[in-house]
């Protein structure tokens, strides 16, 4: 008889062991959700921050009267951020003299992703700047206009953007051809999207009345162009 109770009892250990292990197997209803994040910061950059080696003008035996134009130059928006230009030219003469008797005009038109310069722009450009110098009158006023879909220009003399206590100065001056930042339909043409580029050309004419003062002088000049990236709170 003790064997047997015995044996009953261990059955329903065995049972009672069962019983509990089985319980850990059930499934309740669950469900769940995941999030995950990662900012990769943005690259503002012109022309693969490097500089341009093409030269803005070069010539010799320069004279009164004569007209040099100059080569493209490329100002492309090589990162993945919109950005705003400053376009800054900087004159110099190797002598004491008026930088007036130079007369610095420029063209330059703003291309979108899969538009590009063609001899049609090429020779219209050549057109606008021979007019820019020898209008009918001397009061020529800059031109910004879009010319094609996707394809901007603007025309007009540097001296347009001079600061009033540089203008007439010898040795040098700084004058700002446009500033993307700024508000004004000139100025607009200098705000450069991921997308565009801008192919710029400038013309340097000798004024007629230039003395023998200037014989032998060199005018040298440099472009600077900074980029910003167009945010409201980049502008100033």
């Amino acid at each position: 008889m003790f064997k047997l109770k015995n044996a009953f009892l261990g059955s329903a250990l065995v049972g009672a062991i069962v019983v509990s292990g089985s319980f850990g197997t059930y499934s309740w209803f669950t469900s769940e959700t995941n999030a995950a994040g990662e900012i990769t910061n943005g690259t503002l950059e012109i022309n693969n921050g490097q500089d341009m080696d093409t030269k803005i003008v070069e010539a010799t035996g320069f004279a009164p009267s004569q007209l040099k134009y100059g080569e493209w130059l490329k100002i492309e928006n090589t990162g993945d951020m919109d950005a705003y230009l400053k376009a800054t030219y900087n004159q110099s003469l190797s002598a004491d003299v008026p930088l007036d008797a130079y007369k610095v005009g420029y063209i330059a038109y703003k291309f979108s992703e899969g538009q590009e310069m063609t001899d049609d722009i090429l020779e219209e450009s050549r057109i606008y700047l021979d007019e820019l110098f020898n209008g009918t009158t001397n009061e020529v006023k800059s031109v910004s206009k879009a010319i094609a879909p996707g394809v901007e220009m603007v025309v007009g003399f540097v001296e347009e953007e001079v600061q009033p206590a540089a203008k007439g100065m010898s040795g040098k001056t700084k004058m700002v051809l446009g500033d993307g930042s700024k508000e004004g339909e000139k100025h607009e043409f200098w705000q450069l999207n991921d997308d565009q580029y801008i192919d710029l050309s400038f013309a340097i004419k000798l004024d007629e009345k230039a003395g023998n003062e200037y014989q032998g002088v060199s005018y040298t000049s440099n472009l600077n162009v900074t980029a910003k990236q167009m945010d409201d709170g980049a502008k100033n």
